[in-house]
């Protein structure tokens, strides 16, 4: 159950926000939503895959955390083992919400219902991060998560030109990973959609260039790139399974 709130320095000065990680916290998931202004970053560490919007009419990146629904091989305890996080997570609990009556600007939602949301003389509020500073200004942390909102935002806006460009040219392919958990067991996982290299290799100079010019060869090789992560994430797992 979610429950968005306007932010408002009336209703939320003394909110404050635990930005541990952990299950607990809600960062049991499988995937996160990227968007390709941040691919540079994301393929450092995790794959960059393609799957169908619910709606089935385009498609949407995500940065693959597991193979399985609540799933996160990233996350041990309270260690988010990475060197960057996603925008959609790293901005989690707030989201944006769509502009006041006869304005244009969006305005900054808070999921009440997230357990990283703490009121005063809740269990880790001291050590939690304010919105607001003593004097009613947005604190450094409330600044941090509405730079990434908006790069967030602009970078969603964005996306379904790059995603016209790859089925222009044919690049989409579905993904089918196999691999062997830590019992030996068969496991596979489908309904992911990939970059297709040889079809990517085998574009003449005009099309690079046109993809360059659009700003759309770079996340292109990034996602290629971020590929080589599956094998550590399959590691990840079968180290765990080993562990268990």
């Amino acid at each position: 159950m979610t429950d968005h709130q306007l932010v408002t320095i009336d209703d939320h000065r003394a909110v404050r926000i635990d930005r541990r990680r952990g299950v607990a916290l809600g960062d049991a998931v499988q995937l996160c939503l990227v968007v390709p202004d941040e691919f540079r970053q994301v393929q450092n560490a995790y794959p960059i895959l393609f799957q169908r919007t619910a709606a089935r009419d385009g498609f949407q990146a995500v940065a693959l955390f597991g193979f399985a629904p609540g799933e996160n091989l990233y996350l041990e305890g309270e260690r988010w083992e990475a060197p960057y996080l996603p925008l959609a997570m790293a901005t989690r609990p707030f989201l944006i919400g769509p502009p006041p009556p006869g304005g244009e600007v969006p305005q900054l939602h808070l999921d009440a219902a997230s357990p990283r949301v703490l009121a005063s003389g809740q269990a880790g509020y001291a050590e939690a991060s304010p919105l607001f500073d003593g004097e009613g200004a947005p604190s450094s942390y409330l600044a941090a998560v509405l730079e990434g909102l908006g790069r967030l935002d602009r970078g969603y806006r964005a996306a379904p030109d790059f995603f016209g460009a790859l089925e222009r040219h044919d690049l989409l392919e579905p993904v089918s990973i196999r691999f062997d958990d830590a019992e030996g067991n068969a496991r596979q996982v489908v309904d992911f959609h990939g970059i297709h290299e040889e079809r990517f290799a085998a574009l003449d100079g005009e099309a690079l260039g046109a993809l360059h010019r659009d700003g759309h060869l770079l996340p292109i090789t990034m996602a290629l790139a971020s590929l080589a992560n599956i094998a550590p994430l399959i590691a990840r797992l079968q180290r765990r399974g080993a562990d268990a």
